[in-house]
Formats: structure tokens, C-alpha cells, sequence
């Protein structure tokens, strides 16, 4: 079991996002995604987000919004991965040359458009729509199958 976070930063009608195509043999390259990453030992959610979002971006986030929660049973074949989602309005500081990948701010209306997992562009209009949710979305072998979801 994995525990992590996906963080979104929007900054106006725009959103940074991370081309992932620097990592040796990351499951996500080629894809779009938030910022984020697993929990160290003790942190909370925020603390993980905050933390991954300084060492992914550069920037130092504040007041973090929590939109929801996302189980993936064995996303990576290995794990299930447990994700807390959150978006941030408010930050300071220069982006990094990421190690990751390449950061974009990606304009709102567009972010469907990248090449995103498939779950991803469903879940991210409920963050637009300011959804608060607990989903699972299933995939094998790196394709998606189905979800399903509560909002609250």
C-alpha cells in the first residue's frame, strides 16, 4: 500500500502541470500530471504536498484545499496507491528545472487535451466544478477500466 499525494496549483485561469520524461523507468512517462509523490514517515497530507510541490517546483505553497481522495487498486501492477488531492491558489518563488520533467502552466480549458491517464480527465473536471469526491479508478496492465465515486 501506497500513501501520496497529487497537488494542482492554479494560478488564475491556468494550471501547472508536469510533462513527466526524465525519470529512469517512471510509470507515468510520457503522461501529464499534477505535482505530488508518496508520504515520508509522520507527515499529514498537507505536509507531504507542501514538501513535494518545494522539491518538484521550487514553489512554497500555502493553505492548501483538500478536493478529494482516490484509491488505485494495483495501479502499478504492484501496489494500491491511495491519493489525497489538493489545490493550491496561493504560492511564492521561481520554478525549478524540475527533476521529473518539464513544468507548464497549462491553460484551464485545455488540460483535457494533454496526454493525461484517462481517469485523470474525469476527475479533474470535479476539481474544476469544485466536487469534493472519494473515488476508485481501476486499470490493468496500464489501461483503464471503470469508477466509481461519492461526492459529498
Amino acid at each position: 500500500m501506497k500513501l501520496a499525494t497529487l497537488c494542482y496549483i492554479n494560478d488564475g485561469n491556468k494550471t501547472l502541470m508536469l510533462y513527466r520524461n526524465k525519470k529512469e523507468n517512471d510509470y507515468h512517462e510520457g503522461k501529464w500530471n499534477g505535482l505530488g509523490g508518496k508520504f515520508e514517515a509522520g507527515e499529514t497530507p498537507e505536509e507531504c504536498a507542501i514538501r513535494e510541490i518545494k522539491e518538484e517546483a521550487g514553489l512554497t505553497v500555502k493553505n492548501p484545499k483538500m478536493n478529494g481522495f482516490i484509491t488505485y487498486p494495483l495501479f502499478d501492477g504492484k501496489d494500491d496507491w491511495y491519493v489525497f488531492l489538493f489545490t493550491f491558489n496561493e504560492f511564492e518563488g521561481e520554478i525549478i528545472d524540475s527533476p521529473e520533467g518539464k513544468l507548464e502552466w497549462i491553460d484551464n480549458s485545455k488540460l483535457t487535451e494533454l496526454n493525461l491517464w484517462e481517469g485523470d480527465s474525469i476527475f479533474l473536471k470535479w476539481i474544476i466544478e469544485k466536487k469534493f469526491f472519494s473515488a476508485k479508478f481501476n486499470y490493468k496492465d496500464g489501461k483503464f477500466i471503470d469508477y466509481t465515486v461519492d461526492f459529498y
